[in-house]
């Protein structure tokens, strides 16, 4: 059994990413925690099971998707068999021997498998070429438009609209804008989240140099969801930041306004010298920056690797 799973904290990229690769696999889709809003209301909408939560890769044959860090995926994947990677962030693993890896720069996980099957290429990566059903479709366009932000983020192709729109027919969502603002009115429901809750929705882990780096990220239609929760949301990340960081980063991106006010916690210099900014009181509005993929990590690893 080849087991597809995408990240620790999974967004919906990571998720419906895992479920539609493994139907083309013959695989079981896996999830490396629970879902968050946005994700559960896709499940609900195309009516598909959430995959099953595993927590060692022990004796399994494992398929990455959506990301290729160690520190974001099973703490113990050396002992499992790595066979592929398919995602499209930078890469950030090294492997004992070849194996399958498919990255493009691209908006979304989902884009690259959607890509694959439209060109006819699954028996390629060792699937099966069956047809892609409405649900599964769905799924597969609702991941684009959950990691482009409905097209806003700067890492959005031509690419991903295009297959958005091919994906749409089949799954048959007339309009794509509707639909995907639905997403994001999901997601956006933070308010009755504790801080725990908010932060730990989109966090990824990174190292660079040596050091420990967090950065997570919440994405609000309304910004006062989270306004009133910023100082308890700060205090939980100064709890989170004991294990062993160097920094952490917490975006509250505004989906509306297309800019983020990021929280800092820790090496506050590292983050000031790797944006050219100056923070205050803890946190600055970057206008513009909604990726944390393009916008957020290039910059601090450059600082860090330097």
């Amino acid at each position: 059994m080849i087991y597809v799973v995408g990240h620790k904290n999974p967004d919906t990229d990571s998720i419906c990413s895992a479920i539609v690769l493994a139907h083309f696999l013959d695989g079981a889709p896996a999830r490396l925690g629970d879902l968050n809003p946005e994700t559960e209301f896709v499940l609900k909408r195309f009516g598909v099971m959430e995959p099953e939560l595993i927590k060692s890769a022990k004796d399994k044959k494992i398929i990455l998707v959506d990301h290729a860090e160690k520190s974001q995926s099973l703490d113990d994947l050396d002992d499992g068999k790595l066979i592929g990677i398919i995602d499209h962030h930078k890469i950030g693993i090294t492997t004992s021997e070849p194996i399958l890896y498919i990255a493009k720069p691209v908006g979304s996980t989902a884009t690259i498998i959607a890509e694959l099957y439209f060109k006819g290429m699954m028996e390629f990566i060792g699937g099966k070429n069956k047809e892609l059903k409405p649900d599964l479709a769905g799924l597969l366009l609702s991941a684009i438009l959950s990691d482009t932000i409905l097209f806003k983020s700067v890492t959005t192709t031509d690419t991903d609209r295009e297959l958005a729109e091919k994906l749409a027919e089949i799954a048959g969502i007339k309009d794509i804008y509707s639909y995907g603002m639905e997403m994001l009115k999901a997601k956006s429901t933070v308010g009755s989240m504790s801080p725990e809750e908010i932060i730990t929705i989109d966090y990824k882990d990174f190292e660079f140099n040596g050091k420990k780096i967090g950065i997570g990220q919440v994405e609000v239609i309304d910004v006062s969801e989270v306004e009133a929760k910023k100082q308890d949301i700060y205090n939980a990340l100064e709890e989170k930041f004991k294990e062993g960081y160097d920094l952490i980063l917490f975006l509250i991106t505004d989906i509306m306004k297309e800019g983020s006010e990021v929280l800092v916690v820790g090496n506050k210099e590292a983050f000031e010298k790797a944006f050219n900014v100056k923070l205050d009181n803890n946190s600055i509005f970057l206008e513009g920056v909604m990726s944390r993929k393009k916008q957020v990590v290039p910059p601090l690893e450059k600082y860090y690797m330097q």
